[in-house]
């Protein structure tokens, strides 16, 4: 079977699936180069977009670009590749995370059109959901797109749910205690229209009047613009990701498995938005770690409105900087997915 030629359009394609990934505070912490003779595409770390305090390992960093390789996997099955995927690569250059080489197609395991049509419309919803339970075959599903990949996923029930919100209510009231904390957050949140990278002001979403929801708060401060406070949904349904080993390579495999779940939630209709804060404090991922080996993500799921959007950098082509035979893809700003 012929192999699809790469083309400006192709990259175009595969890189901006790639971007659409979510990442901790939209830092897009990736990288990507073009090896035109194998053909690859290679994934590296961006340091420089990384978060000291709330992701001193670059844990998170991992979960990102294992996102964004999940989604170059997707979309390479769309443009009729199969997508060979490397994690970890040996090599001279310690940010490469993944290679994924475009071979002909030997089945069709990742041409699912639901799931490249979702990479499109899945983000992050800060919005109060209906409270209306997500049926257990759509929970079962959303299972299976975890374990696929590698990982496993936990769903709480309603005395352990309540417990988890405790823990990550404790790491935002600490979040906004900590000064630093409070300025590394702020200096992702940005002027709608500034640019991709960051959150911008109108995707911030409201509090919970209640304040039983510990969603993010980015600012650590009252004094920002923001949607009124809403009521949020009384129960929530929750997916805690996790791994039987606490490596850069588990950490790659559960942003793959995060991602298709993700994209497999938004195809079934399901909103999503990450809990991440306790995870970001290493006593209380401990706390977590009594409900599963290594806690790696928390996941709020449910039904309700779509939520604000945020930027996406793009793909252009340089070859300065990038090594021997291969093209650095740079960023170039993109219209809002989320």
């Amino acid at each position: 079977m012929r192999v699809p030629d790469i083309d400006a359009t192709a990259i175009e394609t595969l890189i901006s699936a790639a971007v659409a990934a979510p990442s901790i505070h939209n830092s897009q912490p990736w990288r990507f180069r073009l090896d035109p003779d194998t053909p690859a595409v290679e994934v590296c770390a961006a340091r420089r977009r990384s978060l000291p305090l709330a992701d001193p390992v670059r844990r998170a960093l991992h979960l990102s670009v294992g996102a964004a390789v999940f989604n170059l996997r997707v979309a390479a099955a769309h443009l009729g590749w199969e997508p060979d995927v490397r994690l970890l690569p040996e090599g001279d250059d310690p940010d490469l995370l993944a290679t994924v080489r475009l071979t002909a197609p030997r089945d069709d395991r990742l041409a699912h059109p639901a799931l490249y049509d979702a990479i499109a419309r899945r983000h992050t919803s800060r919005l109060p959901f209906t409270g209306r339970p997500v049926p257990e075959s759509v929970v079962a599903e959303m299972a299976s797109a975890v374990r696929v990949e590698g990982a496993q996923v936990h769903f709480p029930g309603i005395v352990e749910t309540k417990a988890l919100l405790g823990l990550t209510a404790e790491a935002e009231r600490r979040n906004h205690a900590d000064r630093w904390r409070v300025a590394e957050s702020r200096a992702w949140v940005v002027p709608a229209g500034a640019g991709p990278y960051g959150v911008p002001v109108t995707a911030l979403g409201p509090r919970d009047t209640a304040r039983r929801m510990p969603m993010r708060d980015f600012t650590g401060t009252a004094d920002t613009p923001r949607t009124p406070a809403l009521r949020f949904e009384r129960h929530a349904q929750l997916a805690l990701l996790w791994t039987r080993d606490d490596r850069p390579l588990d950490w790659l495999r559960t942003g793959q498995a995060l991602e298709r779940m993700l994209l497999l939630a938004t195809a079934r209709g399901v909103r999503t938005s990450a809990l991440h804060q306790a995870l970001e404090w290493p006593d209380l991922r401990e706390e977590l770690m009594r409900r599963s080996r290594h806690p790696q993500f928390l996941v709020r799921f449910g039904y309700g409105p779509e939520g604000g959007r945020t930027p996406r950098a793009g793909a252009g082509r340089r070859s300065g900087s990038a090594p021997k035979g291969r093209e650095e893809l740079r960023d170039q700003p993109r219209r809002t997915r989320g």
